[in-house]
């Protein structure tokens, strides 16, 4: 018996401090775990940011906005000089001369001053050259038409490029069409997709054109024009440079325009000047100021 006692008095008890203890497993476990939850918290919080700060190009159904023919209203004919839009054969008359220039010159010319574009017709054609009497915008239908100014002589656009790529990519993107007019000949020679890759070349008969289209008022952005339709082998010398707009980019114009004025009646407006600048992976027309003024 004796040595039974003895026996169970060496036996060792238990104790509560040994379970408690953090092994070094649990310890690198443990740390593992919150750095992993951390990383995550941290990738959580830079993907907000990112959805949140981000611009997204949401599209935009734009109407299609139709303008009625600019008449004379309430005026009569022969009360002042009415001017008939220049025909094709008219143009270089009506226009300052080419000037030739290399694309180094170019170049160089190219800078960040805005150029200015100046409507001059929405369609070419041939006509007399001969204007009527009456106001000083083309004549309405049977004199019917609202008293407005038409777009191709409301209408301004400002380009402001830093160098020949950017501009043409800003003409790729609204798609506009470069081409010359004049020079004794009724066809226009076009040029197209100038830095999307593969530029696109080809001529027609100028009665057959009836986009909206601008020839150059200053800047010189009007020599990167030459420069491009130069470098698409397109002979400018001795024709005008002139930009073509196709329907899409002409509606996309007045539907910005009407956003700016809002409830002004469009018979008020006597010039909007539009800009460009960049949005997402693109660019958009916005306006930059209008001029006013009072209906007749």
């Amino acid at each position: 018996m004796a040595t039974i006692a003895s026996e169970k008095k060496k036996k060792p008890k238990a104790r509560h401090g040994d379970l408690a203890k953090v092994s070094a497993y649990d310890q690198v476990s443990s740390m593992l775990v919150a750095l992993l939850v951390m990383v995550a918290t941290g990738v959580t919080v830079l993907f907000v940011i990112y959805l949140t700060t981000r611009n997204w190009d949401t599209p935009v159904n734009i109407p299609v906005i139709v303008e009625p023919a600019a008449g004379r209203g309430d005026h009569a004919e022969g009360v002042a000089q009415d001017l008939e839009a220049p025909g094709l054969e008219e143009l270089e008359e009506v226009l300052e001369p080419q000037v030739e220039a290399n694309l180094e010159a170019v170049t160089d010319a190219v800078t960040s001053q805005a150029a200015s574009l100046e409507s001059v017709e929405g369609a070419i054609t041939t006509t007399s050259g001969q204007g009527g009497q009456g106001d000083s915008r083309p004549l309405g239908p049977e004199g019917t038409g609202p008293d407005l100014v038409p777009r191709w002589e409301r209408w301004q656009i400002e380009f402001a490029s830093t160098d020949l790529i950017t501009y043409a990519k800003q003409l790729d993107f609204f798609k506009i069409e470069l081409g010359v007019a004049g020079g004794g000949s009724r066809t226009i020679d076009y040029a197209s997709n100038f830095a999307s890759g593969g530029v696109r070349t080809r001529s027609g008969p100028g009665e057959q054109e009836d986009r909206l289209y601008f020839t150059w008022k200053s800047g010189s952005l009007r020599q990167a024009d030459i420069a491009l339709l130069d470098r698409a082998g397109v002979s400018s010398s001795g024709r005008i440079p002139m930009q073509f707009y196709p329907a899409d980019t002409e509606n996309l114009l007045a539907y910005v325009e009407q956003q700016y004025m809002g409830d002004r009646p469009l018979q008020e407006i006597k010039k909007t000047i539009f800009g460009i600048r960049p949005k997402g992976s693109g660019y958009e027309f916005f306006v930059m100021r209008q001029n006013y003024r009072q209906p007749r």
